[in-house]
């Protein structure tokens, strides 16, 4: 299917193929593997204030510069470690953004000690499934809702930070627990 026969979420910047391969192979497919979604709430974090696609491209200089997002090796970064990693143009160069990554890495390693999964944790503030949405407009998507508040709340108690009722919302949606691609999208059907 060429791209002018294609229908995509309208968020997506079509010219770029990094952003249209993440809508039409990542964004709203369900993830449940308990690394990744570590990742992908700490990359949607180091997105406050700025746009995802910035974040996309610099998603394998985290994976570099954070070991592939493995908590327990980032909780051994040091303080020159988070020194020269503000001097890292692969990431995002913001004091508190990096050491957000390292604390939610900690918050992360207390859970799996309590025997919390981390998985099972997140999935369970949408019953564990999936929720399939209709919307036909970009306008009717919400930004947070009271299961993103609930799980910013629950977070933010364990220690995690950059996890506010938007950022947990996107997060949400990316990671296939909102089934958000409008209705018109290709990929909509997909992710039922």
């Amino acid at each position: 299917m060429t791209l002018q026969n294609r229908s995509i979420c309208p968020w997506v910047t079509a010219s770029d193929k990094t952003y249209l391969d993440y809508h039409d192979q990542e964004w709203g497919k369900p993830v449940f593997d308990s690394i990744e979604l570590f990742e992908k709430l700490c990359l949607d974090g180091q997105q406050a204030g700025l746009s995802w696609i910035t974040i996309l491209k610099k998603k394998q200089g985290y994976h570099d510069a954070f070991f592939k997002f493995d908590p327990y090796k980032i909780i051994t970064l040091t303080d020159m470690d988070v020194l020269d990693l503000l001097e890292n143009p692969n990431i995002i160069r913001n004091r508190l953004k990096v050491n957000s990554i390292i604390k939610n890495a900690k918050g992360y390693i207390a859970m799996e000690k309590e025997g919390i999964n981390f998985s099972e944790f997140l999935w369970s503030f949408v019953d564990g499934a999936p929720i399939q949405n209709n919307y036909v407009l970009s306008e009717e998507v919400p930004t947070q809702n009271h299961q993103s508040l609930a799980m910013s709340k629950a977070l933010k108690k364990r220690g995690f930070t950059f996890v506010g009722p938007t950022i947990c919302y996107a997060f949400m949606e990316a990671v296939g627990m909102f089934n958000n691609h409008l209705l018109s999208c290709d990929i909509h059907k997909e992710c039922c």
